[in-house]
């Protein structure tokens, strides 16, 4: 069973009269990435903040790596690397300048080959002694994203890691992050891509008003809105209309020689529907199950639209 990389317990933070975080509990599994998603000034980037030791809470307990934020400040900050989501480069230095200031001041021991690795590894070896200023926002993020790997911490905090790129420098950090995880590392997420979360995260939590309203995996969140559905296909109206007179709530679409019967996505609900057709000899062409996306469930639970998600 995996330990706990990170470990939330009644989290609060207010300014004043205004309470940003009201008490939230959640824990990230060793070598797992967790997503947290939430409106415009749900809470998110506070609660990154409080993690990464830059904001003290007001209460609860907070452990980073196994270390206490709060106490053991130096030690939590030696196993965490934190990437914003406006690339940190310096412009005036050339890629592997950058890499070699941050080893510097990490002291990274052979920084020679660490550079080395994490050029290739990133792909920048070829446009590594050319000046930042000239990168493209894809080859930005992933150099800032090198930075943060020069002294490999243990945990990782990627805050919006691909806004502004396109798609295909997009799903190129996905596999990025994807590595990394599979090495072992541990990644705490916000980003304004539902779709990015559904790719990579294990666990989500959705933070709204200050209070995390749901936590799951993707499948799990997805099940909690109403709409999932199979669509069973059919070589015959015969067959179509049988099915239709066996199987509860089912609407025919006798043009498709379709049939949508209402279910929780689960697999359980699928077996019996399946046996309820073998025990009166019915046959389907096709079967599609189809669920709500994290769009649906961000919608359900927050009252917001996903055009307002972003990592605040």
């Amino acid at each position: 069973m995996s330990t706990s990389d990170i470990a939330v317990s009644g989290l609060r933070k207010a300014y004043g009269d205004k309470v940003v975080l009201d008490g939230i509990d959640f824990d990230v599994a060793a070598g797992s990435v967790f997503s947290m998603l939430g409106p415009n000034g749900a809470g998110k980037t506070t609660t990154v903040n409080v993690l990464t030791t830059l904001l003290k809470a007001d209460a609860g307990t907070v452990r980073v790596g196994g270390h206490d934020v709060a106490t053991e400040t130096r030690q939590v900050r030696s196993v965490i690397g934190v990437t914003g989501q406006f690339a940190a480069v310096d412009d005036l230095l050339t890629g592997r300048e950058n890499l070699r200031l941050m080893a510097d001041l990490k002291r990274v021991r052979s920084a020679g080959r660490v550079i080395a690795r994490l050029l290739e590894r990133f792909d920048l070896t070829e446009p590594a002694d050319k000046l930042a200023s000239t990168y493209s926002g894809g080859m930005r993020r992933k150099l800032d994203l090198a930075m943060t790997l020069v002294d490999s911490p243990r945990i990782i905090f990627l805050d919006e890691p691909t806004t502004g790129l396109d798609p295909r420098s997009r799903r190129t950090m996905w596999e990025i992050v994807r590595e990394l995880v599979a090495d072992g590392t541990t990644i705490f997420l916000t980003t304004q891509y539902l779709e990015e979360a559904d790719q990579l995260a294990h666990l989500i939590a959705v933070l709204d008003q200050g209070r995390l309203v749901a936590q799951g995996t993707p499948e799990e969140l997805k099940r909690l809105v109403p709409g999932s559905h199979v669509q069973l296909r059919f070589a015959s109206v015969h067959e179509l209309d049988a099915a239709a007179r066996v199987l509860p709530g089912a609407t025919p679409d006798d043009e498709n020689l379709t049939l949508r019967v209402p279910g929780d996505g689960g697999v359980k609900s699928l077996q019996a529907l399946l046996g309820r057709l073998s025990e009166y000899s019915i046959n389907a062409e096709e079967l599609s199950l189809h669920t709500p996306d994290l769009d649906d469930v961000f919608l359900a639970l927050t009252g917001h639209a996903n055009t307002e998600v972003n990592a605040q």
